[in-house]
């Protein structure tokens, strides 16, 4: 805190009376402007016992430690923007702070310590600046001349009020009596405390003179016989005494004489200065007494005024007396409250310690898995690689199956795929064995069908048996069953194989019993018609002579997973007249009442009960759910127009059959668009794909055993094992060499499945 040097260093006491601040610290500039100034703001924190609360002016010992503290900070927060705004009010002069926090002696006696020990030299004292709420100005004015009497002398004290300075000036026996502030003081409040301190000095001055007894002494009564002088006069004559001791007596009586008159002239003189120190407090005194009884009869006057006032005061006194019971119960609703969330506090600690053990764990677990998805990425690469070899591989299938391309197996291969015919592989169709056999080649399930089905049945002539895979090999249509090899020791042809069966054991639920039941809604058997009649459409177009099926009949018609219909059982005579026509048309119309009844309909078929809309209602499929009526009534009629060819030359064509179930498709997809895409069957199947993850990699099949293997992928066990069989030791996904040939069952993915088999079926009525 040191000032530059050269400057001079003026020490300035501010209360917490911002304007008082503002206007000394004005008359500070304003004296010093024409010298090099650095100014030092002397802040005495002065504790107060009166605090401003929410509820009032409340003592400080009614208040609990908590609040007291938010209220001496909120405190202090003003008192240093107040010190910043001082700071600010200085402008360009260097200002500083000196702030005092605490001290154990009054505050007069601390800043005479103050100007001592900082050899002070210029002090400036704010008249207030030691008043605080619970202090009055008669308190702070003597505090100011008690500092003027015990100051220094090197120090030059200034004390100013109202911006402007107080004047001081010595009397005997240390009594220092402030004259007035100058007459164009606004403040006469102020003026009269000063008379009031002034009054005071000078009675408690009267006291320690000890005046009654002084009087008393000079007031003993003395011998009007003779004058001391005379006495002593008398004395000498009477003596033994030479004259020149006599002379000598004499003198120094004289002497002590004249001391006695000089010391009653100077007691003459103070007296003379007490009794004018009198007359002004007696004048002082009389102005006042003036001024109360002006007070006094204009009080008077207001009497009443007054009395209504503090009736209405004591009222609303009452009113804050209540507000402070409430605010009290408040008060200790927010203590509770305070409580709680100190205990809430508490446990939060507690879970942020318990947390931070447990963000330290997972730091932990972060590092090792830090290194796993590193591996992970590692084989997402090497995932990506294997999907697009699988799709380009998938592109290749899909492009040799549309070049024709039939394989030749040999009956060794055949043989291993069936398991040697194994009963376990053979397809159950209406209850009974076929001749059918699902099993897998090369890792593909496919649909083997033998052309000899039994001792009873002659087996194909080598030439009859190339005319059908000659046939077969060049009939491809999305809905047709599609040829993929054939064998000729054993004679069978290798077809696709289709996962959702024949439409004969999907919608005749009890002839089935064997298979697990999925009732088709009537949106999915629209499409199956259509699809039905696309498939029937390409055989009667086929050029140069158009090839009739003969064999329509629901048990030849299977479904995919995603129940998309494809036409199987072609016969050997593909080529036929357009007299043959008819015989598929009427073999479709009786597919429609199917469709429509879930009923096989062997015999006779009563067209007026179907023409009827009451009696056609009632023949409804309830598993397909709630048909739109007008589509009913639309397909009905077009089965009974297929049911009236028959053998022989018709009029009705299969392209206009075509054209029809195309607009009814539209039309059933339009109305389920509307409906959300809800399905309209209680229990009715949602065609949607086999989600990916449930597709073996090997097989292309849905799963029933998923294992995971050392690459990290699920695998159908038996592939998986018939894979490791073959010699090899990669893996079918990545083509990275597998770190070891363990299979771990992966019991969520089987669980998975098992829901969606679920969903996909309907339990028996």
């Amino acid at each position: 805190m040191d000032p530059p040097q050269g400057n001079t260093v003026v020490y300035v006491a501010l209360g917490n009376e911002r304007e008082e601040g503002f206007k000394t610290l004005r008359w500070t500039l304003q004296k010093w402007r024409f010298h090099p100034l650095s100014i030092i703001i002397l802040h005495i924190n002065i504790t107060k016992d009166i605090v401003n609360t929410f509820f009032g002016k409340m003592h400080a010992n009614y208040i609990s430690e908590e609040l007291l503290e938010l209220i001496r900070k909120k405190e202090q927060e003003n008192i240093d923007r107040l010190l910043s705004q001082y700071i600010a009010f200085c402008g360009k002069v260097k200002a500083e702070i000196f702030k005092v926090e605490k001290y154990d002696k009054p505050i007069r006696e601390l800043i005479i310590d103050l100007i001592s020990g900082l050899h002070i030299t210029n002090f400036v004292m704010g008249l207030t600046s030691m008043k605080s709420s619970s202090r009055k100005t008669k308190t702070s004015i003597s505090g100011c001349f008690y500092i003027y009497q015990q100051k220094p002398e090197f120090c030059e004290l200034f004390i100013v009020s109202g911006g402007k300075q107080i004047l001081m000036r010595e009397e005997n026996f240390g009594d220092s009596i402030p004259l007035a502030p100058n007459t164009d003081s606004p403040n006469s409040q102020n003026q009269w405390e000063c008379y009031t301190q002034e009054i005071d000095n000078y009675f408690q001055h009267l006291l320690s003179l000890n005046l009654d007894e002084e009087f008393i002494d000079n007031c003993e009564p003395e011998n009007n016989d003779s004058s001391p002088i005379d006495a002593e006069m008398e004395n000498l004559q009477t003596s033994n005494l030479s004259v020149a001791e006599k002379s000598q007596c004499l003198r120094t009586k004289i002497q002590e004489r004249k001391e006695k008159i000089q010391s009653k002239r100077d007691e003459v003189k103070a007296n003379a200065q007490r009794h004018a120190k009198a007359e002004r407090v007696i004048c002082l005194c009389n102005e006042r007494v003036q001024g109360l009884e002006n007070l006094i009869e204009k009080g008077g006057t207001n009497k009443s005024k007054l009395k209504e006032e503090l009736d209405n005061t004591t009222e609303l006194l009452n009113e804050a007396i209540v507000e402070v019971e409430e605010s009290k119960r408040s008060l200790n609703s927010f203590l509770k409250l305070r409580y709680d969330l100190s205990d809430k506090l508490r446990r939060l600690e507690m879970a942020k310690s318990k947390g931070e053990a447990e963000l330290q764990m997972l730091v932990v677990e972060r590092e090792a898995m830090v290194e796993e998805i590193d591996v992970l990425r590692r084989q997402k690469e090497v995932f990506q690689r294997r999907i697009q070899f699988y799709r380009e591989a998938e592109g290749e299938n899909n492009r040799m199956v549309e070049r024709c391309n039939l394989r030749e197996f040999s009956g060794e291969e055949i043989r291993l795929a069936t398991e040697d015919f194994s009963d376990r592989l053979r397809i159950m169709s209406g209850g009974d064995f076929s001749s059918v056999y699902k099993c897998r080649i090369n890792l593909q399930t496919v649909a083997i069908k033998m052309m000899t089905s039994s001792p009873n049945n002659a087996q194909l002539t080598h030439q009859d048996f190339q005319l059908k895979v000659k046939f077969l090999g060049n009939i491809r249509h999305p809905h047709l069953i599609a040829t993929i090899g054939f064998c000729l020791e054993p004679q069978c042809i290798v077809f696709e194989y289709m996962h959702s069966s024949s439409l004969k054991d999907i919608i005749f639920s009890s002839s089935s019993c064997g298979a697990a039941n999925r009732a088709l809604s009537w949106h999915t058997r629209v499409h199956v018609a259509a699809q039905v009649c696309s498939g029937l459409c390409y055989l009667h177009m086929a050029q140069p002579k158009p090839i009739i099926h003969a064999h329509l009949t629901a048990s030849n018609i299977l479904l995919d997973r995603n129940l998309i219909a494809k036409i199987g059982g072609f016969g050997l005579a593909q080529a036929h007249d357009e007299t043959h026509i008819g015989s598929d048309i009427h073999a479709f119309g009786l597919l429609l009442l199917q469709l429509l009844t879930g009923r096989n309909w062997a015999g006779l078929v009563d067209e007026a009960m179907f023409v009827d809309k009451a009696a056609l209602v009632q023949v409804l499929d309830e598993t397909s759910g709630a048909w739109p009526l007008d589509l009913v009534e639309r397909l009905a009629l077009l089965a009974f127009r297929c049911l009236g060819s028959s053998v022989g030359p018709t009029n009705l064509k299969v392209e206009v059959l075509m054209e029809e179930l195309e607009e009814l498709r539209k039309k059933g997809d339009e109305l389920v668009d509307r409906r959300g895409g809800e399905i309209m069957s209680d229990g009715g199947h949602e065609s949607s794909e086999v989600p990916y993850v449930f597709l073996c990699p090997i097989y292309k099949d849905v799963m029933i055993n998923p294992h995971v293997a050392a690459d990290g992928f699920s695998y159908e066990m038996e592939a998986m094992e018939a894979w490791m069989r073959m010699g090899k030791d990669t893996s079918p996904m990545t083509n990275l060499k597998l770190k070891h040939n363990f299979l771990i069952p992966n019991n969520s993915l089987r669980s998975l499945i098992t829901d969606w088999h679920i969903k996909r079926s309907i339990l028996p009525p």
